[in-house]
């Protein structure tokens, strides 16, 4: 199985219209971290696992016309909607088919992941290639999840489920859907020094946030059906439980715990 079959979230237009939704949540906590690490105007930035690439151009707006950003993701047709939405945008932004898991072969100023070490086999193979790449004193920046921080109020036994279900699956498949704490030992490990960190956990009584929970799992459905972890009927019903919820003003619900963190390369790294 390939790193791109191995995703537990499903790809394509469908996959990218998911990850609309995500951008429209997370961009206000996203715009903060990157306004913290620092994109200095001329960077050299990489997104990578850029998906549909909202975070490039963001990166690409910070960095300026004399900055320089690369987006890298294994799934082709959110990379094509991703060039067209850069040009009409006036960016230029290079995407290309590529994999963090291999060397990166040029320097970079800043290196940026949004909730992609959760889904690799070897994270720290991915930290290792980054540290290469950066120049000294360069940026990494990273979120990712903490699946288990999800909370709700009543009480909600089909979002139990959905949590369980998303963490079994992405772990059936190499990855760790709660590996958010563990991003600055990670860090560490990697070589890198001046190691932030900042925690997010959004929740909401409307449903323009809590949508992502459902809509999450219908992304993940034919995964969790294909790995045997439950029937197509039990996940048709909790999705329509996981709506029903969303659109209940009566609940409050969140989304996963994300775990920020930001780094250094220092200038004796090797």
């Amino acid at each position: 199985m390939s790193d791109f079959d191995r995703y537990a979230i499903k790809g394509g237009l469908s996959g990218r219209a998911r990850l609309t939704l995500l951008t429209r949540i997370f961009t206000p906590s996203t715009s903060r971290l990157l306004d913290e690490a620092g994109v200095p105007p001329g960077a050299a930035c990489l997104d990578a696992g850029c998906g549909g690439g909202d975070v490039a151009r963001d990166l690409a707006v910070r960095a300026g016309p004399g900055g320089r950003v690369v987006g890298i993701d294994l799934d082709r047709a959110k990379l094509a909607v991703a060039r067209k939405e850069a040009e009409a945008a006036g960016l230029a932004i290079e995407y290309r088919t590529g994999d963090i898991l291999d060397p990166l072969g040029e320097p970079f100023d800043v290196i940026y992941m949004r909730f992609l070490l959760s889904h690799l086999r070897t994270p720290a193979t991915a930290l290792a290639h980054a540290a290469e790449a950066l120049r000294p004193g360069g940026a990494i920046i990273l979120e990712d999840v903490d699946f288990s921080g999800h909370f709700s109020y009543p009480d909600s036994p089909a979002l139990r489920r959905y949590v369980d279900l998303y963490t079994a699956t992405v772990a059936g498949r190499g990855g760790d859907a709660n590996i958010g704490p563990r991003l600055p030992s990670l860090l560490a490990a990697a070589g890198f020094n001046d190691i932030r960190v900042n925690v997010v956990c959004l929740a909401a009584t409307d449903d323009k946030l809590k949508l992502l929970n459902p809509v999450t799992m219908e992304a993940i459905a034919d995964a969790v059906v294909a790995d045997g972890l439950a029937p197509v009927d039990e996940v048709r019903r909790l999705i329509d439980d996981l709506y029903e919820e969303a659109h209940d003003p009566g609940t409050l619900t969140s989304l996963t715990r994300v775990v920020q963190c930001w780094a250094r390369r220092p200038d004796d790294l090797i």
